[in-house]
């Protein structure tokens, strides 16, 4: 196996991470947000005080699965934005209002 074959597999990779983030913008950014809370809360470890380690990890995977499901949540939604509501695009909504406005004789 050539070392050449290999890089341009990683630079489909890369590749296609970068057009799945501008696809979804808001998945980069759960993984960032993720990350985030994850090395508070390890630095935050020496200061827990009197609570117990288990208690301080099962809080720290709680902040940061729901910073990742805000962020799936807004990412649907600006999706779904996009999708049906955007004005600059014809799509579904655009549609319903041109059959609106059209006379239809029975």
């Amino acid at each position: 196996m050539s070392s050449n074959k290999n890089w341009s597999a990683d630079e489909e990779h890369s590749s296609k991470l970068v057009r799945k983030a501008k696809e979804s913008p808001f998945v980069p950014i759960g993984m960032a947000g993720f990350l985030a809370v994850v090395a508070y809360g390890l630095y935050k470890m020496k200061s827990r005080g009197d609570t117990k380690m288990s208690i301080h990890l099962i809080h720290m995977r709680v902040k940061a699965q729901g910073f990742v499901v805000g962020a799936m949540t807004l990412g649907v939604i600006y999706s779904m934005y996009k999708q049906y509501l955007d004005p600059s695009k014809p799509g579904i909504m655009s549609g319903i209002m041109i059959l609106r406005n059209k006379n239809f004789t029975y």
